[in-house]
């Protein structure tokens, strides 16, 4: 077959979710899908992050009664807690976006997100508000909203603040306006090129009983969510339970619940519900002008259809799309035309998909595509076009503001329109030219703390890229064309686990990785920093700069690379010396890459777990220069991992040398050595042996030693006591990054040795003060600082310290886990003096 190069063609898509590498075809799937044709109606549940949702009743709401379901989260969870990793931020939140939608295939609605940032914990909506940029965030979800079209919204939480949390509030409120502003021509009118204002019929609140807040009652409108689906052989509390299961970083694995289970509702806006969810919306093909005999027509192809011969519908199914196809322009129309052809897809045995033969392509570099497709039943179907990264046919006009030229492969004539053989694999191979580095878009620019800069506001609403590499089949059946869309993968055999689909990458030409993201320098000593780089293409050329700001030296000032292949990895070193005399100065240091005659900036961050597909990102190849006057005390620390965090990594740049500590060592080694012992953050909650090593860690500490124990979550701690006298983890926090902090007790040695701390050592610091707070302090213990957010008591159980036979035990619910890799300086500083422990001297 001829090859033809072209250049890669993205878009803005009709659908939010991106086109799906083969999907299920299966006799339930197929049955459900019958069932869901002669529904037209369509919910859209509405919460803050990534688990907010209710997956037993999103499950209900889309596998029994069929509606089209979404969940519109406001955030991606960035600025959670992660227990299966050191992700944090946005790191996390692409993790939790994944989760989601992995989530979302099980229970079979649809995801959505606004641009809103989970900035952190907030305590109010008026905050919350405020940092997201209410207007803005308002917008999309108006967006959304007049894009899916939903007859009915349901808010997980209500505006009055039992949600307790001021994003949980904030989604509440911002649905009650979106509900109001989609359907005011007024509000966002530049949205109205593209889609139309939409009233939905009610929006309702989805009452709840958390723990000991229950804001449910007999008399509100209730539905029983635990019936049974035959077709699928589950109840929705099972399906709930495997779709919960997948937020892994939450570590909200749940068991399957099985029988009756009321969901109960009160109405917010609209006309209340009295018998049905969906009273008053006419959910039949009576609601499209032209859909009456249609309805019959479906219910006849579902009467008749042989669960031994799917193929004998397909006929049926063709004629039914013909008729769809002709009904006066909808949104209906355009749900069903593609429902239609996933059926008859189904039906006819007819298998596709796309794939590419390496992981990743440079930019501008050519792609190796391999198209595949099987005709199982040897129907009459035949392939008439092959459309590389093309939109789909039914784009709409909001879809068409954003389209970029079309990349087309053309087939030889003498394949054109020819019949599929029988249930033999036709392989088409064709190149492409990669055009777009695939960068998340809400990731594509800088961003503040409350909002992600999206570039083309046509993606507002999409969980991934909309412009991702597609291909498009376009196919006969029965002679009435019909056009299938796979999403372009990567697929290889992995020897233990078989056959793996993976994202593509569209890379850089070279990344440059620094090896660290926070440099110390101290008494303004030179440092070696060590840049990694990674060529993507053939014979790369160029050369590399640091761009560091004034006061700032980097010797070679240039470094060049010549004919380096596909898959070469080096390392190059530069010294970076401070020529200024200021302490606490923050800078950044930029890598900039010469080649072909452009400039690069990236470096190439990959995050692989098994329950999510790879992330790759290309984020700023970047490091902050901190030129800090920090002493250190001490050399040899000990690290129990917890639930994730790189903090290790923080504190060998500062020239410790940290030791991972295992069980064996803990148990059989001799801990004197260390100057230190730190467990990482939620260490209690997720390492069910601290237990049994809990006993030689207070052991270690009455000999002498120094144990630093960062936050735990007050739920499900593994022992009782953590320290050596008892104090009590709560549900406390500081969200208020800039909240002030007193001292209490000034002489205490982690406020001055070996260096001396200040309530300057508090500003510029990021998301939070900390979290799970203690109380109930026994008086062995000195609480060393107090601070508060606005409007609540003052709050003294951030930092604790207590002698213990001959050592020091530290807890400390200070989120040193954000600082230190952010680079804050004062974090640093009081950190080491936590590490720090006098010799011969009073310890507090």
């Amino acid at each position: 077959m001829n090859r033809t190069r072209f250049l890669a063609a993205f878009l803005f898509l009709v659908q939010f979710a991106c086109a799906q590498t083969a999907p299920p075809a299966d006799l339930a799937t197929i049955q459900q899908n019958f069932k869901k044709l002669e529904v037209l109606g369509s919910v859209l549940y509405i919460a803050a992050h990534p688990d907010d949702e209710n997956t037993r009743l999103l499950a209900y709401l889309a596998q029994e009664k069929h509606y089209r379901t979404g969940y519109l989260s406001m955030t991606r969870g960035d600025g959670g807690q992660n227990l299966i990793g050191n992700e944090q931020s946005e790191l996390l939140g692409l993790i939790r976006t994944q989760e989601l939608l992995a989530a979302r295939r099980v229970d079979g609605a649809e995801q959505f997100f606004t641009r809103a940032n989970d900035f952190g914990f907030s305590k109010g909506p008026d905050e919350t508000l405020k940092i997201w940029d209410k207007e803005k965030v308002l917008g999309d979800v108006v967006w959304v909203i007049r894009k899916f079209r939903p007859d009915v919204m349901i808010c997980r939480f209500p505006t009055t603040g039992e949600g307790g949390h001021g994003h949980h509030t904030s989604s509440a409120i911002l649905a009650q306006e979106a509900f109001i502003a989609a359907a005011d021509p007024k509000r966002f009118p530049e949205q109205l090129q593209y889609v139309q204002p939409w009233q939905a019929r009610r929006l309702l609140w989805n009452t709840f009983n958390f723990g000991s807040t229950n804001t449910t009652s007999p008399d509100q409108f209730k539905i029983d969510v635990g019936v049974y689906n035959a077709t699928l052989g589950k109840g929705y509390g099972e399906l709930a339970a495997e779709s919960r299961s997948n937020h892994k970083t939450q570590g909200f694995g749940s068991a399957r619940q099985r029988g009756e289970s009321f969901e109960y509702f009160k109405t917010i806006l609209g006309d209340a519900p009295k018998t049905e969810l969906m009273d008053g919306v006419n959910t039949t093909w009576d609601r499209v002008k032209g859909g009456e005999a249609i309805a019959a027509d479906v219910k006849k192809i579902r009467k008749d259809f042989e669960t031994d011969h799917p193929d004998r519908s397909v006929k049926a199914l063709v004629a039914l799309l013909t008729k769809v196809e002709k009904l006066p322009a909808s949104y209906w129309k355009d749900q069903k035309e593609q429902e239609v052809t996933n059926m008859i897809t189904a039906c006819a045995g007819l298998w596709v998909e796309a794939y590419t033969t390496e992981p990743a392509y440079a930019l501008g570099e050519q792609m190796n595509i391999r198209s595949q497709l099987i005709s199982r039943y040897g129907l009459n179907i035949s392939l008439s076009g092959l459309t590389v990264l093309q939109h789909p046919d039914n784009a709409d006009n909001a879809s068409a503001a954003f389209m970029p030229p079309i990349a087309r492969y053309e087939l030889p004539v003498a394949e054109r329109d020819k019949l599929i053989p029988a249930n033999e694999l036709q392989t088409f191979t064709n190149d492409c030219i990669a055009g777009k580095i695939s960068q998340p878009y809400w990731l594509e620019s800088a961003h503040a703390i409350g909002t992600y800069n999206i570039n083309n506001a046509g993606e507002a609403g999409n969980p991934e890229n909309p412009d991702a590499p597609t291909v498009e089949f376009k196919f006969l059946v029965e002679g009435n064309p019909i056009t299938i869309t796979r999403k372009l993968m990567y697929k290889y055999v992995d020897p233990a686990k078989g056959e793996i689909y993976q994202p593509v990458e569209i890379t850089p030409p070279v990344t440059a990785n620094i090896a660290g993201h926070v440099y110390i320098f101290n008494s303004h000593q030179p440092q070696n920093i060590q840049v990694k780089l990674k060529s993507f293409k053939k014979s790369a050329t160029g050369s590399l700069h640091l761009n560091l700001p004034e006061g700032w030296k980097a010797s070679p000032e240039n470094i060049s690379f010549k004919d380096k292949n596909k898959g070469n990895e080096w390392v190059e070193n530069f010294t970076i010396t401070s020529l200024t005399n200021a302490q606490n100065g923050l800078a950044e240091m930029q890598v900039s890459i010469d080649s072909d005659p452009h400039k690069y900036n990236y470096e190439i961050k990959e995050i692989h777990y098994d329950h999510i597909p790879n992330i790759t990102l290309f984020p700023p190849a970047q490091a902050k220069l901190i030129d800090l006057n920090l002493k250190i005390a001490g050399k040899k620390i000990g690290y129990i991992n917890g639930a994730g965090d790189l903090v290790p990594e923080a504190l060998k740049q500062v020239g410790y040398d940290v030791h991972q500590l295992t069980e064996n060592d803990i148990i059989n080694g001799d801990l004197s050595g260390y100057d230190a012992i730190i467990t990482g953050v939620r260490a209690y909650n997720v390492n069910e042996r601290l237990a049994y090593e809990q006993p030689k860690l207070l052991e270690y500490v009455k000999n002498g030693g120094n144990l630093v124990v960062q936050y735990n979550n007050n739920a499900g701690l593994v022992t009782k006591q953590i320290g050596p006298y008892p104090f009590k983890p709560v549900n406390q926090r500081v969200t208020d990054e800039n909240a002030t902090v007193t001292i209490l007790d000034k002489q205490n040695p982690v406020l001055n040795y070996p260096n001396l701390i200040t309530s300057n050592d508090f500003s510029g610091w990021v998301q939070e003060r900390g979290l799970y707070f203690v109380n109930d302090i026994d008086p062995q213990y000195k609480a060393v600082l107090q601070m508060n957010d606005a409007g609540e008591a003052p709050n003294n159980g951030s930092l604790i310290t207590g002698n213990y036979g001959e050592g020091r035990f530290i807890y400390t619910s200070l989120a040193f886990f954000r600082q230190l890799p952010a680079g804050v300086p004062g974090a640093y500083r009081l950190f080491i003096n936590l590490l720090s422990k006098p010799k011969n001297t009073p310890l507090n």
